[in-house]
């Protein structure tokens, strides 16, 4: 059974009244970041408020049927047809590229993602099969159903700049933050300490259906039925954790934000072993 850190509300980055203001299907972080819930994935969308196209840039791209949810939130929050510069991946799992294709063909625009993840991301490799002896509830019994085909992104597919930058977004760069997928990364802003941390941890228990659809505040470790790699995702949460974040967004749950969260994601980092490593994996 996995354990977790239990989050008290008041640590929910929740802009609630902005939000409902604003009327696009997002939740507003900061003035220029805002996320979308899809099912039980997040997707990220950076950019102001109706900055028009080519001026926001997508991160990550959901599950497939997700694309019009998409495009809705983008055109409502950014104007014009809602066009991005471009799409990056903090990894290639299926449900976060669940549309990519689709997205960037239509808006014809580069996809960037760590050289590592490109095998799963030009249709040269399937991620390992999930492992459904990690536990925790019904998702990771349910893991073996789920694709770990590659997508094929073709020539739109690019790799992130060597220093680190992130095409499109000043003042942000990534950091491969491994274990749970080869090449995956994590977006930080120093300026004014947001973390865009994709799945290298999450703030819900995602083995379990219920939590993942009541998204209760638990700080997790990486999904542990798609995650190969505990060593590396160890690491990678210790990395985080010594940024010292005052805001952060995950690939599934809710944002959090403040003094408690850092706790707790310390706490993680320090006890990853008790905490989030599973009693039995492959």
């Amino acid at each position: 059974m996995l354990n977790q850190i239990k989050l008290p509300a008041e640590v929910k980055a929740d802009r609630t009244e902005d939000d409902e203001a604003r009327n696009d299907g997002t939740r507003q972080l900061v003035s220029d970041i805002a996320y979308k819930q899809l099912m039980i994935v997040n997707v990220m969308f950076a950019g102001a408020p109706g900055c028009g196209d080519g001026h926001w840039v997508l991160i990550d791209a959901g599950i497939s049927g997700s694309a019009t949810a998409i495009r809705s939130a983008a055109k409502s929050r950014f104007g014009q047809t809602g066009r991005p510069a471009a799409i990056v991946l903090t990894h290639g799992h299926f449900d976060h590229v669940g549309v990519v294709e689709t997205l960037a063909e239509e808006w014809d625009v580069p996809v960037y993602a760590h050289q590592e993840e490109h095998p799963y991301l030009n249709g040269g490799a399937s991620y390992p099969e999930p492992d459904p002896g990690v536990g925790g509830g019904m998702i990771a019994y349910l893991s073996p159903l789920f694709p770990t085909r590659p997508v094929n992104l073709g020539s739109r597919l690019r790799v992130l700049p060597a220093d680190h930058s992130v095409p499109h977004m000043t003042g942000w760069r990534w950091i491969h933050t491994p274990g749970h997928a080869p090449g995956h990364v994590s977006l930080w802003r120093e300026r004014d300490r947001v973390l865009i941390a994709g799945d290298a941890f999450v703030t819900t228990k995602q083995e379990s259906v219920y939590a993942a659809i009541t998204q209760a505040a638990e700080l997790h470790g990486p999904p542990a039925y798609f995650t190969p790699d505990w060593v590396n995702a160890k690491r990678s949460v210790q990395t985080l954790a010594r940024l010292e974040p005052e805001i952060v967004v995950t690939g599934h749950g809710a944002a959090m934000e403040g003094p408690l969260m850092r706790s707790a994601l310390h706490e993680l980092a320090e006890r990853f072993d008790d905490i989030a490593l599973p009693e039995k994996y492959r």
